[in-house]
């Protein structure tokens, strides 16, 4: 009788835990996020302060790009600091694909090696989807000079390091695989996703600029988020404006705020999934 109770218990576990996943992949579902945005409240006066509100994100129509979190990188600062954020970045990653949003993994320039993921075959064996005009977005300079790459172990030599995603994160089930602005805009708009929560590094550059990335997509209409706390910058402090690594990073995330999107925090995404 204690064996059958505990069998039985065991089945309702889970079907219980397959009733909360599919749950959490309805379209009712969503996430409710504080984000911070920045605003010039008198225009040309170019003081900008900070707005905190919240806003919901249908489950359904939201997803999560990693970009260029890769194996290994020339800079041996920037190295380092990207085995860090894996380690706090992994299990965020594995809440949200677990609440039902898709995740989609952009490491550039090593697209051969997941040639034959299903993840990476999924992607290319959908029919593009033409993205809409441009729109006009005011792009200013950045408020760091990383003219010289902004490397902060200034012996490093620029050389191609990586050679695939860092193994710290895992890939599996429904995620999706590409470095191409185009492919990842046509996935989305196939799953009717407009949303994107945006994690990885650089900033300053790759987040910002790749093809997939934070700039391209909020000029097709997506709307980004950045989460803040899980990227990082390349800058030198022996660089302008002469500040910390950390300080430098935070001028950039509050540039992207001012002029890109606005951006959370991990522990508020973690939550926010949780409910």
């Amino acid at each position: 009788m204690i064996q059958k109770t505990t069998r039985r218990g065991v089945l309702m576990g889970a079907l219980g835990m397959a009733r909360l996943i599919a749950a959490a992949r309805t379209p009712a579902r969503a996430l409710r996020l504080p984000l911070r945005t920045r605003v010039e409240a008198f225009k040309g006066s170019g003081l900008w302060e900070e707005v905190n509100f919240e806003k919901e994100f249908p489950v359904a129509e939201t997803g999560l790009l990693i970009c260029d979190m890769w194996d290994n990188h020339w800079c041996s600062g920037a190295a380092r600091r990207v085995d860090a954020l894996v380690k706090a970045m992994a299990p965020v990653v594995d809440q949200a694909r677990a609440g039902g949003v898709l995740i989609i993994h952009a490491p550039s320039d090593v697209m051969a090696f997941y040639k034959d993921f299903p993840q990476r075959q999924r992607v290319l064996a959908l029919p593009p989807i033409p993205p809409p005009s441009p729109l006009d977005v005011t792009d200013p300079p950045l408020p760091i000079d990383d003219s010289k790459g902004g490397c902060d172990t200034s012996q490093d030599k620029f050389y191609k390091a990586w050679s695939r995603q860092h193994a710290g994160i895992r890939i599996t089930g429904d995620d999706a695989i590409s470095d191409k602005g185009t492919e990842i805009y046509s996935l989305l708009k196939k799953q009717g996703i407009g949303n994107l929560l945006v994690m990885g590094v650089h900033t300053n550059m790759c987040v910002l600029n790749r093809t997939f990335a934070i700039k391209q997509m909020t000029k097709w209409g997506i709307r980004c988020v950045l989460v803040r706390d899980l990227t990082d910058t390349m800058y030198d402090p022996q660089t302008r404006p002469y500040v910390p690594h950390a300080q430098g990073t935070e001028l950039v995330v509050q540039h992207i705020e001012k002029y890109w999107c606005p951006t959370t925090l991990s522990a508020e995404l973690a939550r926010a999934i949780r409910r």
